[in-house]
């Protein structure tokens, strides 16, 4: 009689090393496990998230908020006035030329007065007149301060005696004042002393008959 020999594992047969199999991790298990991590951290997971939302949101906020635009340059206060609305002329007293004065030349005293505001600076004094020029003294540019006045020599040179006006009923000056608020030619009509004192001197310039 044959002996029978060992049974052949069967397909499938693994070969036991004294410990029991472990069986596989059920996947249920593993999702209890998450929910019940979640239920214990669930308030700082929402507070985490809000903080990242809160802070995504503010980037996104402080890239696209509109851009303020450049503050306007400095301009003179409204109050500040006018040149012309606080300086005033008039006509003084005429005056003896200057030495050194050219031929046909004659002189009067004006007041430049400045009521209020911040101080008026005369870059200019002309005359209407082709047939005149004219200097002052004191010699323009210069500054008057508010509350106070500035006698002016304004000595007239006759050029053409032929241009020079004879009887002008309202002879004026144009002064050209700047303060803080703006730059401005003013013509001051300086009454009808001035028309005599001009009318007279004219006369005299021009007696001898030369143009």
């Amino acid at each position: 009689m044959s002996g029978i020999g060992p049974l052949e594992p069967g397909e499938g047969t693994r070969a036991w090393d004294g410990h029991p199999p472990q069986e596989p991790r059920p996947a249920g298990r593993t999702r209890t496990a998450l929910a019940a991590w979640y239920g214990r951290h669930r308030r700082i997971t929402l507070a985490l998230l809000a903080v990242a939302v809160l802070l995504t949101g503010g980037g996104y906020l402080y890239a696209t908020r509109p851009q303020q635009p450049p503050p306007p340059p400095d301009r003179p206060r409204a109050e500040t006035p006018y040149p012309v609305q606080v300086v005033d002329v008039t006509y003084l007293d005429g005056r003896t030329t200057p030495a050194g004065a050219p031929p046909r030349s004659f002189s009067f005293a004006v007041l430049l007065s400045v009521t209020s505001g911040p101080p008026v600076t005369v870059t200019r004094v002309t005359q209407p007149y082709a047939g005149l020029s004219l200097v002052t003294e004191p010699q323009v540019p210069f500054l008057t301060k508010a509350g106070s006045a500035h006698k002016i020599t304004i000595t007239m040179h006759v050029t053409k005696c032929g241009k020079a006006p004879r009887n002008a009923a309202l002879p004026f000056l144009d002064v050209t004042l700047r303060n803080a608020r703006a730059m401005q030619v003013q013509s001051f009509i300086l009454g009808p002393r001035y028309a005599r004192h001009l009318s007279q001197a004219l006369e005299v310039a021009c007696s001898n008959g030369s143009g």
